[in-house]
């Protein structure tokens, strides 16, 4: 009996640990990302002072993410063998200072060497997923990082607070103020996470070991998807605030809401995708995702325009084009197309990689990251030579098609998706 009791107090100690974990660590890659993606509001007023083409502004907000991708496999690999508590807080400890730096920028150049400190703050994802899944049994990992991912809502949070500080104190203002925040943060972490010995990868297994998994094709398929649902994530919320403001001529206050339509559900949902995921199968989820992002894609691809046609009366004058509120409900069941897409993607990674999540997903992350940097720079380039706004979308559109065909391919020829199992993997490649 009391063997019994101590096995079940063991349990529950277990079970509190591994929430205190998931909540601290969301709570931590919340405001990561809120970070990371400072750029997409303070980066207007910037872009102004400093009088950059689109082509400019998409590389300034973009170099954040390249930095932050770019760490993401040392990161997860590092998380493996010395624990996610350790990591994760030395990141947050390396970014506070990068965030103060940016108010003393006032070259471009230098924006965009302090831009690579802050993002390593993106690198957190890396970090956390593994250390949260493991945590967790098996069954229920989709849903631990499912939640930890929403913390990607820290997009939605920087369009939120950023802008009320703007207008209030100043762009400057705003990187004081997510400093402070982000100390906070850390300091509540540590506080509250755990580290488990038995969640580290043996000693002996190297760095080159860990990477050999990049050889199975399944690691580059993952990349590909993720680049969409992921790296279109932060492109587009990089993207959207200066959009509105263009394209609508609104307040960069009411921008920012409208923006966030966007980036809230992208963010927040992610925890249900993740559940999906455990009860459908990662390929089923993926696959559905995939079309509602191509429908979505299509028809905010299409740019306002007027045509003339001559009647019996005279010429008349058209316009077709998607107004404000057409265009934000659109933006919405895109974000939370990618939601569902981000949690389904790493779900295929716990499933086929369970002793190797780190390193896998920060490979993975580092592509889907790469997405997030490359983006929004063609997006700058493709309006400077078109001038076409809704050209962005354009360029996804096609992205998404080729991960449509490279999954019908390879998983969706041998599988009901309508009945697939939970594991919800295929053996093609």
């Amino acid at each position: 009996m009391v063997a019994w009791s101590s096995v079940v107090e063991k349990d529950l100690r277990r079970a509190r640990q591994a929430w205190s974990v998931l909540i601290v660590s969301t709570l931590a890659f919340t405001v990561c990302f809120m970070v990371w993606m400072m750029f997409a509001v303070i980066g207007i007023p910037i872009r102004k002072m400093l009088d950059l083409n689109a082509t400019e502004f998409g590389l300034l907000t973009a170099m954040p993410v390249l930095s932050g991708s770019l760490i993401r496999v040392p990161l997860g690999i590092w998380t493996d063998k010395y624990g996610g508590r350790i990591v994760m807080a030395v990141l947050m400890a390396v970014s506070v200072p990068a965030i103060w730096a940016i108010s003393w920028a006032t070259q471009f150049w230098q924006f965009l060497v302090i831009s690579l400190l802050l993002g390593l703050a993106g690198g957190s994802f890396s970090v956390g997923t593994p250390y949260v899944a493991r945590w967790f049994p098996r069954q229920r990992q989709g849903m631990a990082m499912g939640v930890f991912g929403a913390g990607n809502s820290g997009a939605a949070v920087n369009k939120f607070v950023a802008p009320v500080i703007l207008v209030a104190f100043g762009w400057q203002a705003v990187t004081h103020v997510y400093a402070a925040i982000m100390l906070v943060a850390l300091i509540v972490f540590w506080l509250f996470s755990h580290s488990d010995p038995a969640h580290l990868v043996p000693s002996n297994v190297r760095f080159v070991d860990q990477l050999k998994a990049l050889k199975d094709p399944r690691v580059l398929k993952y990349c590909q998807y993720y680049s969409i649902v992921f790296g279109g994530y932060v492109a587009l919320s990089l993207w959207m605030v200066q959009y509105y403001v263009g394209e609508y001529g609104l307040d960069i206050r009411i921008a920012a809401l409208l923006a966030a339509c966007f980036s809230l559900p992208g963010g927040v949902l992610r925890a249900v995708g993740g559940v999906l995921s455990d009860k459908y199968g990662a390929h089923s989820v993926t696959w559905w995702v995939m079309w509602v992002c191509w429908i979505c894609l299509f028809l905010l691809s299409y740019p306002q325009t007027e045509f003339t046609i001559q009647t019996l009366s005279g010429a008349s004058t058209f316009h077709i084009g998607l107004n404000v509120y057409t265009f934000t409900a659109l933006m919405a069941v895109l974000g939370v197309a990618m939601a569902f897409g981000k949690a389904s993607v790493f779900k295929y990674i716990s499933d086929d990689y369970p002793g190797n999540i780190g390193a896998i997903s920060g490979i993975v992350g580092l592509a889907g990251g790469l997405g997030g940097f490359i983006l929004p720079i063609m997006f700058g380039a493709l309006l400077d030579v078109t001038g076409i706004r809704s050209s962005a979308f354009m360029l996804m559109y096609g992205v998404v098609w080729v991960s449509l065909i490279w999954m019908y391919w390879t998983e969706m020829r041998r599988t009901d998706v309508l009945h697939s199992t939970p594991s919800g993997q295929t053996t093609g490649a």
